[in-house]
């Protein structure tokens, strides 16, 4: 059974939870909020992962589709997918032997709009 995570701040449906870091600082809660997908993010093989499940025909990828792309074992790809889980990125459903995962995409949009660096500073 997979903890699931309520997130702290709200995340508009067009993924936007504040105004981006060129146009004002980020308050605190936000940071706390926002940080630990970052930190999840900062890791290649995650980064690699999340790639894949957000890309994932369907918007869903299999572990069994997953774990043969890295030279890890099946325990390391899990811990790895743990940490997305945990950060918000990803949920993931049980379906028999194997677990699917789908990106979360109103969190990965909190974090490409909190980067937007194209937006106009007043």
């Amino acid at each position: 059974m997979s903890k699931q995570l309520l997130p702290l701040i709200e995340i508009a449906d067009d993924g936007t939870c504040c105004a981006p870091l060129a146009a004002q600082a980020v308050d605190a809660h936000a940071a706390g909020e926002l940080a630990p997908a970052f930190k999840a993010l900062g890791d290649p093989v995650r980064l690699q992962l999340m790639s894949m499940i957000a890309s994932a025909d369907g918007g869903e990828a299999c572990v069994c589709d997953l774990t043969p792309a890295f030279d890890l074992s099946g325990p390391t790809i899990s811990h790895h997918l743990k940490t997305l889980r945990e950060a918000g990125l990803v949920s993931s459903e049980r379906r028999g032997t194997w677990v699917y995962y789908r990106a979360d995409r109103a969190k990965l949009g909190a974090l490409s709009a909190l980067l937007d660096v194209a937006t106009p500073i007043a």
